[in-house]
């Protein structure tokens, strides 16, 4: 835990330990787009501070000051004292919350991420009616908007239905000769729209003879109503994680999680969540020996790149790699999935690999969209400025984002997980 807070008072407490240096502003995703110092990260603290002495008012403008930031955690990674900006920020949208309430949309949303069979239904239903208002494009696994709706502007991709979910089309336990046994945390995008992921892992899976256990009561990360402030929800869909994980976390070697924004939640965000609740901490503190972003377990603990090297398939795309704020600046990891790539593909980097997309979260991607395309076209450009064939990330979010922000710059450009690009490359 970070000497600087005060699990009593993290807000104050992080607020008075800024010594308002500005190193973090550069780096700050959303004082890029809107260069105003309220809404860097210095500028957050100082309202964060004045509110929680109550100084400030919490009015429609000061909560518009704090659902403007992106919770990339660049300045995080950059602050001399690690002060967890994006922590205090989400604490403070949970008052927001408290004191406005949800948008309809946030609240169906956050309700069906905790009622999973009711989204499968939906689920189902809007695979067979999103052609009736969306234009489905393939090759980008997206669908554009025949019209303009109330939250979502025609001009945007967003990630389209699939048939079946993930979860639902394989059996929860696939035996591939016993060397090890992982439980997979799909995440919700993965497991609705971008299902081609698990099943690129259960092919890797099947190549290492490692079993796979789907685990098929896992319930959303939280990491929407995280970002969003609706700590209930967190809450709900936490200790349901948490006590689930726990039913069979002996059983297993590692839960494996194919997505930076899932693994940085239950691994980080629920230490943030419990961090005033000992008994839940150890429980979480407990679980996290165990999971392991999807590439950091295959390249830590398996002997997958020496087979990709040997009887890999040598492809002629050329990678270039975005590096998932959730994946880098939260948990280190960004060696790994390059690692794993570089033994069949070329990587080529792009300038800037961890600047965030500007995906953002739910509030975001509807009531602040123009600060993430802001964030997003820049990231796009130099996408295509790489000269590379396909922008590879560990992270749903990243994807749909970046795939939209590619759209507007009419690239060529397709995304895809490394989990599919090595799965590609081990095909026969």
């Amino acid at each position: 835990m970070n000497p600087f807070i005060d699990p009593k008072n993290p807000i104050t407490s992080v607020s008075e330990a800024c010594i308002k240096c500005g190193k973090c502003i550069p780096s700050c995703t959303v004082h890029m787009a809107n260069s105003d110092e309220v809404t860097s990260p210095r500028g957050f603290l100082d309202l964060l501070g004045a509110y929680k002495r109550g100084e400030l008012e919490l009015d429609k403008n000061v909560k518009d000051i704090f659902e403007s930031c992106f919770l990339c955690t660049a300045c995080t990674e950059i602050c001399p004292n690690d002060l967890p900006v994006d922590m205090v920020i989400e604490q403070a949208r949970d008052d927001i919350r408290k004191k406005f309430g949800l948008a309809w949309y946030k609240k169906l949303f956050f309700f069906l991420l905790r009622h999973r069979r009711v989204m499968d239904l939906l689920a189902k239903f809007g695979y067979v009616f999103q052609t009736c208002g969306f234009k489905i494009q393939k090759k980008q696994e997206a669908m554009k908007p025949r019209f303009s709706l109330p939250i979502i502007k025609k001009d945007r991709f967003l990630p389209s239905a699939k048939a079946k979910t993930f979860l639902n089309s394989h059996p929860e336990v696939i035996k591939n000769g016993g060397k090890a046994k992982v439980a997979i945390f799909i995440g919700c995008l993965a497991n609705y729209t971008y299902t081609d992921i698990g099943k690129a892992l259960l092919k890797i899976l099947k190549t290492l003879e490692v079993d796979a256990y789907l685990i098929k009561n896992q319930l959303c990360c939280g990491a929407p109503a995280y970002f969003t402030g609706d700590f209930d929800t967190v809450e709900y869909l936490a200790t349901h994680n948490i006590e689930y994980f726990e039913s069979f976390i002996d059983e297993v070697d590692a839960i494996i999680v194919p997505e930076a924004t899932c693994s940085a939640m239950l691994k980080q965000d629920y230490l943030h969540f419990f961090q005033d609740r000992p008994n839940w901490l150890k429980r979480v503190e407990r679980l996290n020996k165990k999971i392991y972003m999807a590439t950091q377990w295959l390249e830590k603990e398996t002997n997958l790149a020496e087979i990709l090297a040997k009887k890999g398939k040598q492809m002629s795309e050329i990678i270039t790699y975005h590096d998932p704020c959730h994946a880098k600046k939260m948990q280190g990891i960004y060696k790994e999935p390059r690692e794993l790539i570089k033994q069949n593909y070329t990587i080529k980097e792009m300038s800037d690999p961890n600047r965030c997309c500007g995906f953002g979260g739910v509030t975001m991607q509807t009531e602040k969209f123009h600060l993430a395309k802001a964030a997003g076209l820049p990231k796009a450009a130099m996408i295509d400025d790489s000269g590379a064939d396909i922008v590879s990330a560990e992270c749903s979010a990243c994807r749909m984002q970046i795939t939209n922000s590619l759209h507007y710059n009419n690239s060529k450009v397709i995304f895809k997980n490394p989990i599919e690009l090595i799965a590609k490359a081990l095909e026969s």
